[in-house]
């Protein structure tokens, strides 16, 4: 069985290089505007999604990514624009329902031929007094804690191939 939802979701690939152009904003809040309709425990909302594109937050992301990660490389590889999603810490289903956004999100963007790739560490990041102060300079309110980031761009070179699908991934009983 097939149809384009079943192919988009066969097909998308995380894309670890990126074109240095920036993403339209009519792109960007079409991928947005999909994560506000992933799934959410209760129906809460729980998430947080801030879009990045100003070269110095990028850049203040990256270094404080880096620092949590042990690296001076650049942890979005490159991507023009960060996407953070962090979620109410007091929601018990705050990682799921920040999960079910970055995961659409990268379906949408793919739809939209962009590219995508989900970056870890933003717990980390928020947690400290650093990622703290961002958020307040942002005016970006509330208790809230990291769960994923997307680097989020044009693909730089052709998509990875899919690693073969284990054996095992299924049970029918």
């Amino acid at each position: 069985m097939e149809n384009d939802l079943l192919t988009l979701i066969k097909t998308r690939r995380s894309f670890r290089s990126f074109e240095e152009r920036q993403i339209s904003r009519e792109e960007l809040d079409a991928v947005l505007k999909a994560g506000t309709y992933a799934p959410t425990g209760n129906g809460a909302q729980s998430p947080v999604i801030i879009a990045v594109q100003d070269p110095e937050a990028v850049k203040a992301l990256v270094k404080l990514n880096a620092s949590f990660l042990g690296t001076d490389k650049n942890p979005y590889y490159g991507a023009p624009t960060i996407v953070l999603v962090l979620a109410d810490a007091h929601k018990n289903t705050r990682v799921e329902d920040g999960s079910c956004v970055l995961n659409t999100m990268m379906l949408a963007a793919h739809s939209l031929g962009l590219g995508s790739c989900w970056i870890h560490r933003e717990r980390e990041m928020f947690d400290s007094p650093e990622g703290k102060a961002l958020l307040a300079r942002w005016g970006i309110k509330g208790e809230l804690t990291g769960i994923g980031a997307l680097a989020l761009g044009y693909p730089k070179g052709d998509a990875p191939q899919p690693k073969p699908r284990k054996s095992d991934y299924i049970y029918h009983v």
